[in-house]
């Protein structure tokens, strides 16, 4: 059904301002992608999601067509708090002080960072194949070294990685990355992420979400570790035939940082809405109507 009937919109949130498509009605509820892309990955279940929720789909500050702050020398213009203030702000802008929030990969950094800085802003929050910043760090090994090689590349001193992927930056992000799988994207998603990547802004401001990732996200979440706890309902869904199930527990991580987790994996790899979009429509509704 993709995105058909719904709004497209710039929005100033103040420190950037976002590609915004929205529409339905409802209960509100915010998508956020990961990376490499940008809100078109949600594009398989949005218009089915509109039929029981008000939907905003935003591009991240940096990712797509939304513009990103200059780099600071912390990092702390592409942090997950930076990047929640900004979805704070654009569902004020549409008049939602409470909302619900469904997160892939980089999103759901920036969804439960959201929980974490604004408690009380969240009626219910689904984190899509992730387990939190800092413990993916404290966690790393030789299978994340060799398997998710991309955290710690991005997040070099720039302009290194920058350099490193302009000569070939639609390679790099999805050939690369896939390693000979066939990407499981809808075509206009996929001309929407390969335009992104085009762009030398996006390659930096993905880069600089991945220095945060590594330095100032980390330190937020090791500052919280123990102190606070997500005060909503949470829902984690992770690709079974992906590596956070082989390589965490994944729930009993999340019940570290939340008192109200539930969840499962779903029979795909790590583009969940996109591989199996019925299953994530199917899971998502139940979570969020229950």
């Amino acid at each position: 059904m993709g995105f058909e009937g719904f709004a497209l919109s710039r929005v100033d949130v103040g420190e950037a301002t976002l590609r915004v498509r929205h529409g339905g009605s409802g209960p509100p509820l915010l998508l956020l992608h990961g990376y490499p892309e940008t809100h078109m990955m949600w594009g398989k279940i949005a218009g089915d999601l509109a039929r029981d929720f008000t939907v905003i789909a935003p591009d991240l500050r940096g990712y797509g067509e939304s513009t990103g702050p200059a780099a600071t020398k912390d990092h702390e213009t592409y942090s997950k708090r930076a990047m929640a203030r900004d979805a704070v702000a654009l569902m004020r802008h549409f008049g939602h002080e409470r909302f619900m929030l469904a997160a892939h990969d980089r999103g759901g950094r920036v969804g439960y960072r959201l929980a974490l800085d604004h408690p009380g802003v969240l009626q219910k929050l689904s984190i899509l194949d992730i387990i939190p910043t800092a413990d993916v760090w404290k966690r790393a090994n030789k299978a994340f070294a060799l398997g998710y090689w991309h955290w710690s590349f991005l997040a070099q001193p720039a302009p290194f990685p920058e350099t490193a992927i302009a000569g070939n930056a639609e390679w790099f992000l999805f050939e690369g990355m896939m390693r000979g799988q066939t990407p499981p994207f809808a075509d206009d998603a996929f001309e929407d992420y390969k335009a992104a990547a085009r762009r030398p802004s996006v390659i930096h401001a993905m880069c600089e979400d991945y220095r945060a990732g590594a330095s100032y996200d980390v330190a937020a979440d090791e500052a919280d570790r123990g102190k606070k706890k997500i005060d909503c309902p949470v829902q984690i869904l992770w690709g079974g035939k992906g590596a956070l199930g082989a390589w965490y527990d994944v729930l009993g991580l999340w019940r570290e940082w939340a008192d109200d987790v539930t969840g499962q994996a779903i029979d795909c790899g790590h583009f969940i809405p996109e591989e199996k979009p019925v299953e994530t429509l199917a899971a998502l509704r139940a979570f969020f109507l229950g």
